[in-house]
C-alpha cells in the first residue's frame, strides 16, 4: 500500500487494504455525537474500532482524541463508551489524558466545558515513548528542606539530595485552540486539529520513520505534522473538498524539504 497519501474514501476501505500489523501510531478525532456534521459523511465507530486493532502493530498505539455533546442538559458519556469499546476489542487503555482549550466555548447553567479526553490505546505491550520534559517548579534543592519521608511516613533527617530540574510533562495538556493552524489554509475546515497537539503526540509515541495514520483526517494537520517529524503518513478522508485542503497544505511544505 502506498504511504504519504490521503486517500479520500472512508477509512473502513482504506484500512481493509492494510497488512495486519501494519501502522505505528493513529492519531485521530472522530466526529463525535453530531456536533458537526463533516459533510454529511456516517460514522460506523465499532466497525472501525476493530480494524484499527487489526492494523496496529504489536506496541502500536492509537491516539483517540473525543469530546461528548450535551443534549437535553445531560452529557452524552459517548467518549467513555467508546473507550471501554477499544478495550473489550482487545486494545488496553494505556493513559487517560486530557487536552484543555485555552479558548473554551460557551454554554449556561454549568462550569465553562474547556476540554476533550486523550485516550491513549496500546496493542499488547507500549514498546515507544518519547517523554516530553519540562521545568519543575520546585528542585528541592533548599538545604533547610526534606520532602523524602521514610517508610513510616516521618520525614528522613538530613539534607534533601539535589533532583534533576526536569520531570516529564503531566498528561493534562493545555494547548492554545484558536485557529489551531500556523498556516491559513486549514481555515476552510470546520474544526482544525491544533497542530501542536498532533506534532507533540507523534514524537511522543512513534520514532523517525514510523508510520502514522489518520482515519479522520480533515484538514491534514496529522499528516502536516508526521512529515515535518520525519515520519510517513497514510490518511482516510471521505470529503474531496477537505483532500484539497491537505493538498495544499502538504504542498507548502515542499519549500521545507
Amino acid at each position: 500500500m502506498e504511504v504519504n497519501k490521503i486517500y479520500n474514501e472512508n477509512c473502513l476501505d482504506t484500512m481493509s487494504r492494510m497488512e495486519d500489523n501494519f501502522i505505528d501510531l493513529t492519531v485521530t478525532s472522530p466526529p463525535y455525537d453530531d456536533l458537526r456534521t463533516y459533510n454529511g459523511y456516517s460514522f460506523p465507530f465499532e466497525d472501525i474500532a476493530k480494524e484499527l486493532l487489526r492494523v496496529t502493530k504489536e506496541g502500536g498505539l492509537v491516539v483517540w482524541i473525543v469530546g461528548d455533546a450535551t443534549i437535553k442538559g445531560s452529557e452524552t458519556g459517548t467518549s467513555f463508551k467508546q473507550a471501554l469499546f477499544f478495550k473489550e476489542c482487545g486494545f488496553n487503555l494505556h493513559d487517560t489524558m486530557i487536552y484543555q482549550k485555552s479558548v473554551p466555548p460557551l454554554n449556561d447553567k454549568r462550569y465553562q466545558h474547556n476540554f476533550e479526553y486523550m485516550f491513549v490505546f496500546v496493542k499488547g505491550k507500549i514498546k515507544k515513548f518519547n517523554p516530553i520534559m519540562i521545568e519543575k517548579k520546585y528542585n528541592d534543592k533548599r538545604k533547610n528542606k526534606n520532602f523524602h519521608r521514610d517508610k513510616d511516613g516521618v520525614f528522613a533527617k538530613g539534607f534533601s539530595k539535589p533532583k534533576d530540574s526536569l520531570k516529564i510533562k503531566e498528561n493534562v495538556w493545555s494547548i492554545f485552540a484558536g485557529g489551531g493552524s500556523s498556516d491559513k489554509i486549514a481555515s476552510k475546515h470546520p474544526a482544525i486539529f491544533p497542530e501542536q497537539l498532533a506534532n507533540d503526540h507523534i514524537i511522543s509515541w512513534s520514532n523517525e520513520g514510523d508510520l502514522v495514520y489518520d482515519c479522520f483526517m480533515g484538514s491534514g494537520t496529522t499528516a502536516k505534522m508526521a512529515k515535518l517529524n520525519n515520519r510517513d503518513y497514510i490518511g482516510s478522508e471521505m470529503s474531496e473538498e477537505y483532500c484539497n485542503v491537505i493538498k495544499q497544505r502538504l504542498d507548502s511544505l515542499g519549500k521545507l524539504f
